[in-house]
């Protein structure tokens, strides 16, 4: 029986996970942009300018996957390349005006998806998820679980 209800908890897992990925995408759309240059635009929002090898250390990437994820953006105006004063040798990644709105208009719509989605829960079962799957997410990252 125990079991049984593992494969129930990982095919409700993976409904919401699949719905959830569906919602990210539909809300990506508007603005032709995938969920890795997001995942990138995103760093380099948080970290305000980014080397391309730590992009791809902080993603699990290989440098030349950051590169092509990067020029693409770069030809669409969302970020630029600068010289690093530390290395003139390496470059440093950043947002432009448009990359920077973008992204915000972008946060702005996933919330609003996510709100769709989590909207039917309570703040105490929204609070229980929370803790669940932050436990989880602890785990994986500990190598515990």
């Amino acid at each position: 029986m125990p079991e049984e209800q593992d494969e129930s908890l990982n095919a409700l897992f993976g409904a919401v996970a699949r719905r959830l990925r569906h919602s990210s995408i539909k809300a990506l759309a508007p603005w032709q942009v995938t969920p890795s240059q997001l995942r990138v635009m995103s760093l380099i929002d948080m970290h305000e300018a980014i080397r391309p090898s730590e992009l791809a250390d902080h993603l699990h990437i290989s440098p030349r996957s950051v590169t092509e994820v990067v020029d693409s953006l770069e030809q669409r105006g969302l970020v630029r390349r600068d010289s690093d004063p530390d290395d003139r040798r390496a470059s440093l990644i950043s947002l432009t005006g448009e990359g920077a709105a973008l992204s915000d208009a972008v946060r702005a719509a996933r919330a609003a998806e996510a709100e769709t989605v989590f909207g039917r829960l309570s703040a105490r079962d929204r609070a229980g998820l929370r803790r669940i799957l932050r436990k989880l997410a602890d785990s994986h990252e500990d190598g515990t679980g």
